[in-house]
């Protein structure tokens, strides 16, 4: 037989090792009483209780601030957006306003062309003729002033029909023959001494038979003040003629 070693009254030391043991196998034989004591639905409800009963809190605050700064970068960007579009539409109009400029002032610039070339064709024209208006009129002076006529009823006639001619008095050489030839027969010093104007004391005298206030109203400058004058006393009875008939050619008869 072994020996019996135990003390009476004392029990064996327990070891270390041997402590931990039987603190463990206690622990999980009371957990394992525990969950077998418990019913089976009783954990899950109680489990599901307290998830639905813990409240979820949430920071308010945070979602404000991410919303505030969602909401300005929305309202910057369609600031942006509208910049930039009213930049753009600036841009178009100043532009559509300076092809506007650019084609009324190429417009304008093509008329003045063409007038300014109508100008250069229309101004030789215009100067032609305004440079042989004064050349004729010259040379009609020069004509004039060197022309020389005859000292006898030809030449008194068509002396005065130059001056009629300048003055705008109508006549034809005919008509002032014809009526020189009745009134004077061609003699520029005749004096009527009994019709009614001599007996008025105002005879009629000259180639065409003119009374001294007739010859006085009727005188063309440029011509003598002597009613005997043959050229003076032709062209003042034409003139007085031409103001009362029309024209000399038209006087047949005493007038």
């Amino acid at each position: 037989m072994t020996k019996n070693t135990r003390t009476p009254g004392h029990s064996p030391k327990l070891t270390q090792v041997r402590k931990l043991s039987i603190a463990g196998v206690a622990t999980l034989g009371a957990a394992t009483l525990a969950f077998s004591l418990a019913p089976s639905h009783t954990q899950t409800t109680t489990n599901d209780a307290a998830i639905s009963a813990a409240p979820v809190v949430f920071s308010q605050q945070p979602i404000k601030n991410v919303q505030a700064r969602l909401t300005d970068q929305l309202a910057g960007t369609s600031l942006k957006t509208q910049a930039i579009e009213a930049k753009k539409k600036a841009a178009d109009d100043a532009a559509k306003k300076a092809a506007d400029a650019a084609a009324a002032k190429k417009a304008a610039e093509n008329v003045r062309k063409v007038q300014a070339a109508s100008r250069s064709v229309q101004r030789p024209a215009i100067e032609t003729v305004a440079f042989k208006t004064v050349a004729m009129k010259t040379v009609a002076l020069k004509t004039a002033a060197t022309k020389t006529y005859a000292n006898n009823l030809d030449g008194w006639i068509r002396q005065s029909l130059d001056i009629m001619k300048r003055r705008g008095i109508p006549g034809s050489y005919n008509g002032l023959h014809r009526n020189i030839m009745r009134e004077s027969s061609g003699n520029p010093m005749a004096i009527n001494g009994w019709d009614i104007n001599a007996i008025n004391g105002i005879p009629s005298k000259g180639l065409l038979q003119v009374i001294p206030p007739t010859f006085k109203a009727y005188h063309v400058p440029g011509t003598s003040w002597n009613i005997y004058d043959p050229v003076a006393n032709i062209t003042a009875a034409a003139n007085y003629a031409a103001d009362k008939y029309g024209s000399m050619d038209n006087v047949n008869s005493a007038y």
